[in-house]
């Protein structure tokens, strides 16, 4: 049988570079192969948040992915189609403090192949150009960030669900912002989209996409709202992480991830399970998300779903008391849920137009 490691027992009062140790160790080497692009997204996002929080890691710490240092030239020749996680961790393991020049020689290289001219994505174009500077390599891409602007400058896009368009959001404003090395300077039409996709993943209770909103918020200078962060830090609180346990599938790694970044950021207490040895299988508590029974009711109300006042009133007849607190603390969370519910009420019709 797996051991799960109790939240605030004994066993886990370990020191952040013990947890550091242990995430390295299990993710680099317990759970994936090398060959498995999951592999290279998973160790890609730990070294990312552990780099760019200016985590203190051992160089025993990193040792279990020195092997995949050595060879990342052979890996991202072959493996080229993955060339920005490969770069991206050996980018970072040198920052982290792991000696060697083969990053800057990895972006070369990149920059010579022309891979990234072969984006289409202006959001993978974004990333590529950022890894690509933090070696002195400069991908010119004239419009880049005023198309990038754009498409974040549009409060509409976000106050729907779209978890594609929100994710894309945070990403953009994590490579205009050198993750929180610089201000992103963003108008205020892009910090109301950030505030309407927070909106929508609250009340989904997808804590994954609020913690980047969240981190998003904070590189972009602002103060997230405290009903967000208070349930975020909650549920931090309530991870399972299970030892040996890890079948191959997907887990809440990722929210695990982001959840902890956010608390770091935030002045809050992270990695509070202790992790185990071994294939670390990841749990999260998933909350009551009310999108659907909001949605049903927007939907019903026809032409008067315009006025959140009178919807309202048709939303809360159709939810159970839990659902009705979560759509209060939403409501209350943010000054702009009224010009939010504008847009997710999606009021008129196609035929008008």
């Amino acid at each position: 049988m797996a051991q799960i490691i109790p939240f605030f027992s004994p066993a886990a009062r370990q020191s952040r570079a013990a947890a550091h140790e242990a995430l390295i160790a299990g993710f680099s080497t317990h759970r994936r192969s090398q060959e498995d692009v999951f592999w290279l997204k998973e160790n890609a996002e730990l070294l990312n948040i552990l780099e760019c929080t200016g985590a203190d890691v051992a160089p025993e710490a990193l040792a279990p992915l020195q092997m995949f240092y050595d060879g990342a030239a052979r890996h991202i020749s072959f493996f080229r189609q993955y060339y920005r996680f490969i770069l991206s961790i050996c980018l970072d393991l040198e920052d982290l403090g792991l000696p060697g020049e083969t990053g800057a020689q990895l972006a070369a290289w990149v920059q010579a192949q022309g891979l990234a001219q072969a984006e289409l994505s202006d959001l993978q174009r974004a990333e590529a150009r950022r890894l690509l500077a933090r070696r002195g390599e400069n991908l010119r891409d004239d419009g880049l960030d005023d198309r990038l602007r754009a498409f974040i400058c549009c409060p509409r896009t976000f106050a729907i669900p779209n978890k594609k368009a929100a994710y894309e959001l945070t990403h953009i404003v994590f490579y205009l912002s050198e993750y929180g090395r610089r201000d992103p300077q963003l108008p205020q039409a892009a910090l109301t989209s950030l505030e309407f996709a927070g909106l929508v993943a609250f009340l989904d209770q997808n804590a994954d996409l609020l913690a980047e909103i969240c981190i998003a918020l904070r590189y972009a200078g602002q103060q997230p709202p405290g009903a967000w962060e208070r349930w975020l830090d909650r549920q931090v609180s309530a991870f399972i992480l299970s030892e040996r346990e890890f079948s191959g599938l997907h887990d809440s790694y990722h929210e695990y991830f982001v959840a902890n970044w956010l608390m770091i950021l935030s002045g809050r207490k992270p990695f509070r399970q202790a992790v185990p040895a071994g294939g670390v299988h990841v749990s999260a508590v998933r909350g009551g998300s009310i999108l659907k029974s909001l949605s049903e009711a927007v939907f019903d109300a026809g032409a008067a779903r315009a006025s959140w006042s009178a919807v309202k009133v048709h939303a809360e007849a159709l939810l159970n008391e839990e659902e009705h607190r979560l759509l209060a603390a939403a409501e209350r969370s943010c000054a702009g849920f009224p010009g939010f519910f504008e847009g997710f009420a999606r009021a008129g019709s196609a035929g008008a137009a």
